[in-house]
């Protein structure tokens, strides 16, 4: 059977790509995975094997920054606590004190400028935000003024002026926990973190701490480290956390897209063609 399979499509990082399955498969041309992320695979190691890999970049990015937004207003109007509090049975009036932050005219700090920020930047320009962001490289200029965006060559500099940090980072040893007790420092203690990157760009426990004591405001995670958290965690027991199980790109027609990207990189890869979304190793 194994000489038989020449394209494997990850659903949901499975199935576990090591070096056992990449020597059991010894027709394989082409890996292709649903979403943008591929920190899940050795990618040197299955291109040592001559075998290519693709992503699902275009399917995606419109979806996962929709997620990024609601993730910040349901954070800046405190939705899931109000909830709460509506459908409590002990609930007759609404506390004068349950004060949200305004969104139009705060500052959003987007860490992470790519496909997904750029979206992201897009959507906040309507909800008429400062838009301040940090990236590996600049943005072109007509890019930066299409969205209204400031460019920060420092990650601290955005940190101390935005009211909300976006991180939309790929997870790679140099993002691997980018935001610690000393980056949480520097926000305000009226902002929030929004992570619709990867829980391991973010360190936890300085995270846990720094909403216990004050530090920052709130923070809204579509990811965590692991997934999901133990249901002990003290992350789950905090009123200023919002926490969704990946959703990133769980809609109906995302996941069809996703689909079709992958079936479009196979069937290019067997047809010794050009992969659309080809992933190389760095």
């Amino acid at each position: 059977v194994g000489k038989k399979v020449q394209a494997i499509y990850l659903w949901w990082h499975k199935p576990v790509i090591d070096k056992e399955l990449l020597q059991s498969l010894p027709n394989l041309k082409v890996i292709a995975n649903s979403g943008v992320g591929m920190d899940h695979l050795d990618l040197k190691l299955i291109a040592s094997f001559g075998v290519k890999m693709a992503n699902a970049p275009h399917a995606v990015s419109s979806t996962t920054a929709d997620t990024g937004m609601a993730l910040l207003l349901a954070s800046a109007r405190r939705l899931v606590e109000v909830h709460n509090i509506s459908i409590s049975p002990s609930m007759d009036y609404c506390e004068a004190d349950i004060l949200g932050v305004k969104v139009a005219g705060a500052t959003l700090g987007i860490i992470g400028m790519g496909r997904i920020g750029y979206k992201i930047a897009v959507r906040a320009k309507a909800f008429e935000m400062n838009i301040l962001y940090h990236n590996r490289t600049r943005r072109k200029v007509q890019e930066e003024q299409a969205v209204g965006a400031t460019y920060c060559k420092k990650i601290d500099s955005l940190l101390q002026q935005a009211d909300f940090v976006m991180l939309v980072v790929s997870l790679t040893p140099q993002t691997h926990k980018l935001i610690g007790k000393r980056e949480l420092e520097l926000m305000k203690p009226t902002a929030a973190l929004i992570n619709i990157s990867r829980g391991a760009v973010v360190d936890q426990e300085a995270l846990v701490a720094a909403l216990q004591t004050g530090v920052i405001r709130a923070a809204a995670l579509d990811v965590t480290s692991p997934e999901p958290l133990p249901r002990d965690h003290a992350l789950l027991k905090l009123k200023n956390v919002i926490i969704t199980p990946h959703l990133g790109i769980k809609t109906d027609k995302a996941t069809y897209m996703i689909t079709e990207e992958a079936v479009e990189n196979i069937l290019a890869a067997l047809n010794g063609l050009p992969l659309p979304s080809e992933v190389l190793p760095s």
